[in-house]
């Protein structure tokens, strides 16, 4: 199993930026995914999670109605757009394969990319 997070960077507060997460090894269509993020000093937080099909998303509170995840089973790819960030979204962004139990516990994960750094800041 292996998950190729890209496209973080350093952006100013109020722009956006859309990460990918190339995964390959194990049947990608047959996994619900998550995105989750670490600040710096802090622990993982869960940030979104989408089903296997694309059809049900769910998204921390935090990002609600800025962030959108999806994904495309014919590429093996999982995104995160992220618009309208904040300095307070700067954090190493994970994506992560779910095997069960609730999303936002991040205990639940048993797969993990390397992160993509994304930094907002003026």
């Amino acid at each position: 199993v292996q998950l190729v997070e890209s496209g973080g960077g350093m952006v100013q507060p109020g722009g956006s930026l859309r990460l990918s997460c190339a995964a390959s090894g194990f049947t990608f269509s047959s996994y619900d995914m998550s995105w989750v993020r670490q600040a710096p000093g802090k622990g993982p937080e869960w940030v979104s999670a989408i089903n296997t099909g694309g059809g049900s998303t769910y998204y921390a509170d935090s990002v609600k109605g800025r962030f959108t995840i999806s994904r495309d089973n014919a590429k093996n790819t999982l995104y995160l757009q992220m618009n309208s960030l904040k300095p307070e979204d700067t954090a190493l962004y994970y994506c992560a394969r779910w095997a069960s139990g609730s999303y936002y516990n991040t205990d639940v994960y048993d797969y993990w990319g390397q992160g993509t750094q994304v930094t907002v800041s003026s």
